[in-house]
């Protein structure tokens, strides 16, 4: 969101251009970073940087491909290379890993980030809000550190205990960055955040679409290969040519989402596509809770919630910036980016929790003897990232491990599914009233 707002103020192709060089300087020093904390610094530059490509790409093409027609085309290509990047990219960084070292999937991107920068200088146009005259800092500031501290309470608050000094602490911070956040964003004539364009009802769909794939497909690409590894016994191999029929849909489909798009309009598309996923996760459901699961009993579910993802992806970023004036398109791109990682770093630890209650239940319910709690934790925390070798050592099966790590892993499932299908509901409904004129909210 900071970087939709500053390509706003300062040029969305110099801010683009600027994070792609930025991001290839990164990579450089991760490739040959020689202890933890210098490779810890590249990647914060990384993720800097990579927020700057993001939130200024869809920017670019908004302004760039204002047509209908054209415009649908463009964000079609967009969302195939976005999903091929997020498709295959861990099996091109498995195979780099294979054929020469680790160092490479970092290395790689120094060429790829240069050729990039010369086709941008050369084909993109430059454009801002001649209106942004200031940074929104303060905005920045709160709403990172509030962003922040939940996310670390929600991966960390068991450890530290809810009821510490130091979490409680930390409950306060967040929450009080988030109060200033929304009274600096109200207040201000030109916030990255306009609470008053989520009038816009196009604009708040997108937004709930583009947090609603962020509540269940996205997260679970993080669980999918603990599952295909450690329950159903696949190699690495294996599990990622399974993890492909995952996302191999999303590549697919979103020609099709804007080709839908332009003729039915977001309020059909948006909510048919978190319907989808839902339905697709629900499949998922019910065969990772079953007995005799396989790659192809997944296969359904994998595909259906594929093309759900397919169906989001591409039409919540169009619709988002659409739904503005050219001049604000860095600040709705900026918000659909950031309503999309925020959702989606808050949803894998959320899911983080699911499983281990899951893997928890289970094993309070099937074991005979309950052991300690620290042990039982000890337990529950290795299943859940796939270590079942661990239930052996403290003198339980590999079995019971494995039937629990599943149990968790259903109820994940059945998460993503609610949480698509809740969204799916709610963008339909914000989508269906009285429109609201972009005139009318963003000059008054």
């Amino acid at each position: 969101m900071a970087m939709g707002a500053l390509g706003d103020r300062f040029g969305r192709k110099r801010i683009f251009i600027s994070g792609v060089v930025v991001f290839g300087i990164a990579s450089l020093i991760c490739g040959l970073a020689t202890n933890a904390p210098l490779l810890i610094v590249a990647r914060f530059l990384q993720g800097l940087s990579a927020a700057a490509m993001l939130a200024c790409q869809v920017a670019v093409l908004s302004h760039q491909f204002r047509d209908g027609a054209e415009r649908g085309k463009a964000f079609g290509w967009w969302g195939i290379i976005f999903g091929m990047g997020l498709g295959f990219g861990p099996i091109v960084g498995g195979a780099i890993i294979t054929l020469a070292n680790w160092e490479w999937v970092f290395l790689i991107h120094v060429a790829i980030a240069a050729i990039t920068a010369l086709f941008a200088q050369k084909g993109v146009e430059e454009s801002s809000d001649p209106e942004a005259t200031q940074i929104d800092i303060a905005g920045m500031v709160t709403l990172s550190v509030a962003v922040f501290g939940f996310v670390y309470l929600l991966t960390q608050g068991q450890t530290l205990g809810l009821t510490s000094p130091l979490a409680l602490a930390i409950i306060a911070i967040s929450i009080s960055s988030l109060l200033l956040f929304i009274i600096v964003e109200n207040r201000i004539d030109r916030p990255m955040f306009d609470f008053t364009a989520l009038r816009i009802r196009k604009l708040s769909g997108a937004l709930l679409g583009s947090s609603g794939m962020n509540f269940s497909f996205w997260p679970f690409v993080i669980y999918l290969p603990i599952y295909l590894q450690a329950v159903l016994g696949y190699d690495a191999i294996s599990a990622g040519l399974t993890v492909l029929a995952y996302t191999v849909p999303t590549i697919l489909a979103p020609p099709l989402a804007e080709r839908l798009l332009l003729c039915r309009g977001p309020g059909m598309v948006i909510p048919l596509g978190l319907f989808t996923i839902g339905a697709g996760f629900i499949l998922l459901h019910f065969v990772t809770s079953s007995e005799h699961a396989n790659w192809m009993t997944l296969l359904p579910g994998c595909i259906i919630a594929g093309i759900g993802l397919g169906l989001t992806n591409t039409p919540v970023t169009n619709t988002a910036t659409a739904a503005v004036p050219p001049e604000r398109a860095g600040m709705a791109s900026g918000m659909d980016m950031s309503a999309r990682f925020i959702s989606l770093a808050v949803n894998i630890a959320i899911m983080g929790l699911i499983l281990l209650s899951g893997v928890y239940a289970y094993l309070v319910q099937e074991l005979p003897e309950i052991p300690a709690e620290t042990t039982v934790q000890t337990l529950v925390d290795a299943i859940a990232a796939g270590n079942l070798i661990v239930a052996e050592n403290h003198g339980y099966s590999i079995e019971t491990a494995r039937n629990a790590l599943a149990y968790g892993i259903g109820w994940v499932t059945l998460y993503g599914a609610i949480s698509a299908w809740v969204h799916a509901l709610l963008s339909f409904l914000v989508f269906g009233g009285k429109k609201v004129t972009q005139t009318e909210v963003l000059s008054g």
